[in-house]
């Protein structure tokens, strides 16, 4: 287990920061923004989001397990704002108290279709103007502990393409997602979207995991590395991918892992190629490199070439990566 106090004081001064540069209310013009998650006991960005709205909020989440979140909700749907969320079905347990507290209140919610193994997608839409893609779930037992992060993106054919997959996926209805101008979406396009990111790298790979075993992402690293590209991997738990791990690390690249469930976590999925360079572009979603769930789940990510966001991210890897065990 990691947790040298000296990087997580780091990793928390890198986190205030970013949560500064948020920048919300909802932007005027087509921008993004990102931050990452505070590892304090609660996420105020987030929650803040969620009061800015005014006419509609909707959510897509896996896990729903914040007092805070759940009440703000409910705040706003007694303010008269259209508030209509979606829970994973196959995490009830998890879920339940946030759905009977929501549903008490007159909120819509409606647990996920089993069309997809996982509604895996944790996404915000507010006034339907703007959503935060996050890569982290609302569960505050885990904020303390885990790396995360959350992007603001206000782009019209997003959010439009966002709220379109909401409306099907609340009614449980059939829908082939459109990527508006960024967007990768699990089960249908999210591992090629992926691999256009990493076949794209010319100098430099950054990739923080939590899972690590879909072979065709796995193949695209190694052969990044084996191609002169200097990739660095931040991985929880290397010792579940062994294989996988051997392959990159033969053909190149540099792994370190994080081993503990209550010690700081890697429960991010985000990727940074070219940082720094004209050909910068930066993926964060909720997908995991896995068949499962580039396949199987409904999963939500957004690719971007935006240095703000790439920064952001950035940050949080190098410390992230420095404080890893090499695997």
């Amino acid at each position: 287990m990691i947790r040298a106090s000296i990087r997580r004081a780091a990793v928390t001064i890198a986190a205030c920061a970013v949560t500064l540069s948020a920048g919300f209310p909802a932007h005027a013009a087509t921008t993004y923004s990102a931050f990452a998650f505070d590892l304090g006991s609660s996420e105020p960005t987030i929650y803040s989001f969620i009061n800015s709205a005014t006419k509609t909020l909707d959510m897509t989440m896996y896990e729903l397990s914040d007092t805070t979140a759940v009440n703000d909700l409910i705040a706003r749907e007694r303010a008269g704002v259209d508030v209509r969320v979606i829970l994973d079905e196959r995490e009830k347990s998890t879920n339940a108290a946030a759905y009977s507290a929501l549903q008490a209140a007159g909120v819509g919610v409606v647990y996920s279709s089993t069309t997809y193994y996982y509604t895996h997608q944790k996404t915000i839409t507010v006034d339907g103007t703007e959503s935060l893609i996050l890569t982290g779930n609302l569960t505050a037992k885990y904020y303390p502990t885990s790396r995360d992060y959350g992007v603001f993106d206000n782009d019209a054919n997003d959010v439009n393409a966002i709220e379109q997959v909401f409306n099907a996926d609340y009614a449980h209805t059939a829908i082939t997602p459109s990527d508006g101008d960024n967007l990768l979406w699990s089960p249908t396009d999210s591992e090629s979207r992926l691999l256009s990111v990493i076949n794209g790298a010319t100098t430099s790979l950054d990739i923080e995991e939590e899972e690590f075993s879909d072979q065709a992402v796995v193949d695209a690293i190694a052969n990044a590395a084996s191609n002169g590209v200097t990739v660095r991997i931040a991985l929880e738990n290397p010792s579940s991918y062994s294989s996988e791990i051997s392959e990159v690390e033969n053909a190149g690249a540099t792994v370190v892992g994080y081993s503990s469930s209550t010690g700081f976590y890697i429960h991010a999925k985000a990727i940074v190629a070219d940082y720094g360079l004209s050909t910068e572009t930066v993926e964060a979603g909720s997908m995991n490199v896995t068949s499962n769930s580039l396949g199987s789940n409904r999963e939500l990510g957004i690719i971007l070439q935006d240095h703000g966001v790439a920064s952001v991210i950035e940050s949080s890897f190098n410390s992230d990566f420095a404080g890893g065990t090499p695997s």
